[in-house]
């Protein structure tokens, strides 16, 4: 599984725009093929702070999303949105365990 962390950093300005193409960039991701899970959220200590948090099937499916139609336009819609470059990490994951939280 390949698990992917965006932290994306917006204009004051720009937030609610920001957040309305997050949104419709979610559903459609949501909807391809080998994606497990894709949600976006708001940082509490910094509301201008949205990170994505996306869970892929495989290396393959990570790809396919980052090759596709509508993050290359979400990418061109978000960019005056943006404060500064919005991060992303990816992390490989091999193993999984569900554990009593929070």
């Amino acid at each position: 599984m390949i698990v992917a962390h965006s932290e994306v950093p917006v204009k004051p300005a720009f937030r609610d725009t920001a957040m309305e193409l997050l949104e419709e960039m979610a559903v459609r991701s949501r909807a391809e093929p080998g994606v497990i899970d894709y949600r976006v959220t708001a940082d509490l200590e910094d509301p201008h702070t949205l990170r994505i948090i996306e869970q892929y099937e495989d290396e393959a499916a990570f790809e396919s999303h980052e090759s596709s139609e509508h993050l290359e336009r979400f990418q061109s819609e978000i960019a005056p949105c943006l404060a500064e470059e919005a991060e992303l990490t990816c992390f490989t994951v091999t193993s999984e365990t569900v554990v009593p939280g929070p």
